[in-house]
């Protein structure tokens, strides 16, 4: 995957051509006519009534759960497990032209590397665009204000983290991708740090989830608030964890809040005992998601 295949939004790009699911490979094999006409029973058939999921704990799961149930697709299974092992399974289905259905959201590489799009959703299960947000635990103003500036001002776009998130499925190393992109985007990243003084040595624990998005933005911070005299400590957890950690108090913020649907659940359990520092990037979405040769559109089309 190179830079060169920008992300197109993030979204679904191009749809390949329109009889490939149902015509024959090169080599002479056919194609199972179940997952080419899309109908409701072959579609399950095929992928085995399997949804393929990513962790247990994550908001996408349990709003996926609710659309299992919400379009009463009594057969079908959710199948946990991280974001890795679901990339890992998508691109298997997707170098054979296999059908798959996986739990998907953007920003995320897949959307580069694959041509996939998103199934439609008339029940509206899955909200609409989305936004990450950057979360503090209460009093991190006034113990930390260097650090709850830095944080509020931070602030930008898909592209932004897509170009991380590729370098490091590329093969780079997490913290060689993000100060790639500090080091090109010095006068962005001036604007998160402009008016701030610089400490010494002060300590600040930042959670994550392990999703690339999270991974890219987390790792830039790292580097951005080491470079202002911060000593940083990066935790990964699940979602549940991550924003406990906020509301306690054990950690000091994260960037990986995904509201107003996605996390809603923690945010509405912890209202009042965390502090939302700003947004940080817009126009994000989840959902299910298929490669594009897969013949069916909308999450109606998986119900018999």
């Amino acid at each position: 995957m190179t830079l060169t295949k920008k992300l197109v939004g993030f979204g679904a790009t191009a749809l390949l051509a329109l009889g490939l699911a149902a015509c024959g490979n090169d080599d002479g094999k056919t194609e199972d006519e179940g997952a080419a006409t899309g109908t409701s029973t072959s579609v399950g058939e095929s992928v085995n009534y399997k949804i393929t999921g990513i962790d247990p704990g994550a908001g996408l799961m349990e709003t996926t759960e609710k659309a299992i149930e919400e379009y009463e697709l009594t057969d079908w299974d959710l199948v946990s497990g991280s974001g890795a092992a679901m990339t890992a399974a998508l691109k298997k289905a997707y170098d054979k032209e296999d059908p798959i259905i996986v739990t998907g959201w953007t920003p995320h590489w897949k959307f580069a590397e694959f041509d996939l799009k998103f199934l439609e959703d008339p029940k509206g299960v899955y909200g609409g665009e989305e936004q990450i947000r950057s979360i503090g635990r209460l009093g991190l103003a006034e113990d930390m204000p260097e650090a709850h500036q830095i944080l509020s001002n931070f602030h930008w776009s898909q592209d932004d983290m897509g170009s991380v998130m590729i370098a490091i499925q590329n093969g780079e190393k997490e913290e060689v991708a993000a100060q790639n992109w500090i080091d090109a985007n010095e006068e962005k990243v001036a604007e998160w740090t402009a008016g701030v003084e610089k400490v010494d040595g002060d300590k600040i624990k930042l959670a994550y989830v392990a999703w690339d998005s999270e991974i890219a933005s987390h790792n830039v911070m790292k580097l951005v608030l080491e470079d202002m005299g911060y000593d940083v400590t990066l935790t990964q957890v699940e979602a549940g964890p991550m924003w406990t950690a906020v509301a306690d108090g054990s950690v000091d913020a994260t960037l990986a809040g995904w509201l107003p649907l996605t996390h809603k659940t923690y945010a509405d359990k912890f209202e009042g005992k965390y502090e939302e520092l700003g947004t940080h990037t817009e126009g994000v979405k989840i959902g299910l998601v298929v490669p594009s040769y897969m013949d069916i559109d909308s999450i109606e089309d998986l119900k018999e």
